[in-house]
């Protein structure tokens, strides 16, 4: 492909520079770009069931060596595949895949990820707190909130709230407030040139020198509402030095307190070692491994601690303590919760907002003053009827956050990936049942792929009266 002159320019002052092989580098450019998907972490309990997914999708079993659950595969992920409506697997270039790993989220922490769209990081970020502690998913284009709002509801993700905020007010507002903060900064995208045909011409109206001083500014805010002992994972999709290694120095520099803590190696990834610019980096290679151009560094504000401080702003009342529609709401549910699954439900409150209800797990005015997009878990609305009376309906994301064994058995339809009631209900149409299916002869059911829920339905004797949303269905 033709790349920009000052492009090559630069990597080639680069190479004659740095230890690193130049053979194969621009050659790298013309070969097809790599697709990846990452499983669920709280939704794939074993290798085998992400194995056999793989088999179910006619793919190889070729792992991505710097990723737990991502996987290399062939075939254009997500569409119409029932399981990625499930939010069983995320579609993810694998390069992309690293600094969520690098992080390292772990359950009782405050999160932020502060350039969160479209959001296969934030994803993971929260599997791996498992529900327990706050994460802060940022996103600054209102357009693109939209997307990441998509994606979390998809994953079924607690304990989460979605910004539309600059990360300047998010310091004001949130001052040292953070155990952990991930950057995927915004940057001149070299390493996607391959991957999106427009990026070359992004890169020539917006490269390093717009980028540099706006990462600088986000870097800065990131410091303001960072913990002492907490910790920066920052991330670009480019090659340049300026954006990358340089951009951390500088911010060492005028924060003296910060150092680089270094990760064992990985197999793909390539370690910056002593006497190179910024030690402890790490960079992937499209030419030395099977990947996007990606850099990520992971810094620490003085001595690392194990802070994990969500406790402090954490509520356990039980629902229907706190908010009059709660009643109505556990009521519905409560005909395909299993004693499990209402015992994980009433762990927090309910909260409305308009006619929509949400299940907090923390202080919901911890974010006043904020642009909030969503917080805590949408649970559904509370709608009125033309007599007077109040109905619930159940939203798709707490049908999404329910694992099966939440639900009560004669309440879930499982229905296997050639079954072609699988396909009617994903495009929103109304699905047959049959006492074969082992379900109650009235009320509300759960639909899903085997065991993972897509949605509810309204089953009267023999048809399921279709409850997906609109605005997911399949076209």
């Amino acid at each position: 492909m033709q790349l920009p002159e000052s492009f090559v320019s630069e990597m080639n002052d680069f190479f004659s520079r740095h230890d690193v092989p130049q053979e194969g580098f621009y050659e790298s450019f013309d070969k097809e770009p790599l697709k990846g998907i990452r499983f669920s972490r709280s939704k794939i309990i074993s290798r085998d069931q992400e194995t056999s997914f793989l088999s179910d999708m006619n793919e190889a079993i070729k792992p991505v060596s710097w990723c737990n659950g991502g996987y290399y595969v062939n075939n254009e992920p997500g569409g119409k595949d029932p399981l990625y409506h499930a939010g069983v697997y995320y579609p993810q270039e694998p390069s992309a895949m690293l600094p969520a790993q690098v992080m390292a989220a772990k359950p009782g922490e405050i999160v932020l990820d502060l350039c969160a769209a479209p959001g296969g990081k934030a994803c993971r970020l929260g599997e791996d707190m498992h529900g327990e502690g706050i994460l802060v998913a940022n996103e600054i284009s209102f357009e693109r909130s939209k997307a990441l709002l998509r994606n979390i509801e998809r994953s079924g993700i607690e304990g989460l709230v979605i910004l539309n905020e600059t990360p300047e007010n998010i310091a004001d507002r949130l001052p040292l407030f953070f155990d952990k903060i991930l950057i995927d900064a915004p940057c001149s995208g070299e390493g996607m040139f391959r991957r999106d045909k427009n990026a070359c011409k992004s890169y020539m109206n917006y490269g390093p020198k717009v980028c540099v001083p706006l990462q600088e500014s986000i870097l800065e805010a990131a410091d303001k509402c960072l913990k002492e002992g907490g910790s920066i994972v920052y991330s670009t999709c480019t090659f340049c030095v300026d954006e990358d290694e340089n951009q951390i120095k500088r911010f060492i520099e005028r924060h003296p307190g910060y150092h680089v803590k270094a990760h064992p190696e990985i197999e793909g990834v390539t370690h910056a070692g002593e006497g190179s610019i910024l030690p402890g980096s790490m960079r992937i290679w499209p030419h030395m491994s099977e990947g996007d151009g990606h850099f990520c560094v992971h810094i620490v504000k003085g001595e690392e601690k194990d802070l994990k401080s969500a406790e402090d702003y954490l509520i356990k009342d039980v629902i229907g303590t706190k908010d009059k529609n709660a009643e109505a709401a556990l009521a519905v549910l409560d005909e395909v919760l299993s004693e499990k699954g209402r015992a994980d439900l009433l762990t927090g409150r309910f909260v409305s907002h308009g006619t929509g209800l949400f299940k907090m797990t923390f202080a919901e005015n911890l974010f006043k003053g904020l642009k909030v997009v969503k917080t805590g878990l949408y649970v559904g609305d509370i709608k009125p009827l033309k007599s007077g009376k109040k109905v619930f309906e159940p939203s798709n994301s707490i049908a999404l956050a329910l694992p099966k064994d939440a639900i009560k058995e004669d309440s879930y339809l499982g229905l296997g990936r050639d079954d072609d009631r699988l396909t009617k209900y994903l495009r929103g149409e109304t699905i047959s049942v049959t006492h074969e299916d082992g379900l109650k002869s009235s009320g509300t059911i759960l639909v899903g792929i085997g065991d993972f829920p897509l949605g509810f339905a309204k089953i009267n004797g023999q048809t399921a009266k279709n409850m997906y949303p609109k605005a997911w269905r399949l076209i």
